[in-house]
C-alpha cells in the first residue's frame, strides 16, 4: 500500500473488523465531491470526476480478512504530448488480505518461502487499531492504475 503518512487520507470508510458478521458484509462506496478534490490534489490530477468502489470484506480463519471488489473512476489528466486535458475511465480490481499486525511478520515470511521469484503473492496488510479502511483501500487501488504519462489516442511527439 502506499505509504501516505505525512498526508490526511481523502476518501475514508473504516469498518471495525469485530463488527464484521460470520458471512461478511458488502460496502458501495462513493466518493463526494469534497474527497474527489481531496483524491485530486493528492494524486496531482486535474480532477477526479467520480470515484466508486464496490467492496467485500469475508472473514478468514485466525482473525484474517479477504477484501475483495474494485474501484472504478473518471479522472481528468494532462496529455504528456499535447498538453491537451483528457479524461481517463479506471476500472481496478482490489483483491487484499489483511491480518493482525502480530501475524505479518510470520506471514511474510511465509509468502517469502513460497514465492517462486514471480511475485504473484504479496504478504498480508496490517489491520490497525481493529480497522480496516476501505476508503484507503479504493484509494490507494485508484493511485496505483493511474497512467504516470497520459497521452491523447491520437497524440504524436514530433521530434
Amino acid at each position: 500500500m502506499t505509504n501516505r503518512q505525512d498526508r490526511p487520507d481523502p476518501w475514508r470508510s473504516p469498518v471495525a473488523v469485530v463488527q464484521v458478521p460470520e458471512r461478511g458484509l458488502h460496502r458501495e462506496l462513493e466518493a463526494d465531491e469534497a474527497q474527489r478534490k481531496a483524491m485530486a490534489d493528492l494524486a496531482g490530477l486535474r480532477q477526479v470526476f467520480s470515484a466508486h468502489a464496490s467492496l467485500d470484506v469475508i472473514p478468514k480463519s485466525g482473525g484474517r480478512f479477504h477484501v475483495a471488489g474494485n474501484v472504478r473512476a473518471r479522472i481528468g489528466q494532462t496529455c504528456v504530448v499535447t498538453l491537451d486535458p483528457i479524461e481517463t475511465d479506471i476500472d481496478e480490481p482490489i483483491d487484499l488480505m489483511f491480518a493482525p499486525p502480530e501475524q505479518i511478520p510470520a506471514l511474510s515470511d511465509l509468502v517469502d518461502d513460497a514465492g517462486d521469484g514471480a511475485g504473484e503473492i504479496d504478504p498480508p496488510e496490517p489491520i490497525e487499531g481493529g480497522i480496516i479502511d476501505l476508503g484507503r483501500i479504493a484509494t490507494d487501488a485508484l493511485f496505483l492504475a493511474i497512467d504516470p504519462y497520459p497521452r491523447k489516442a491520437d497524440a504524436v511527439f514530433d521530434h
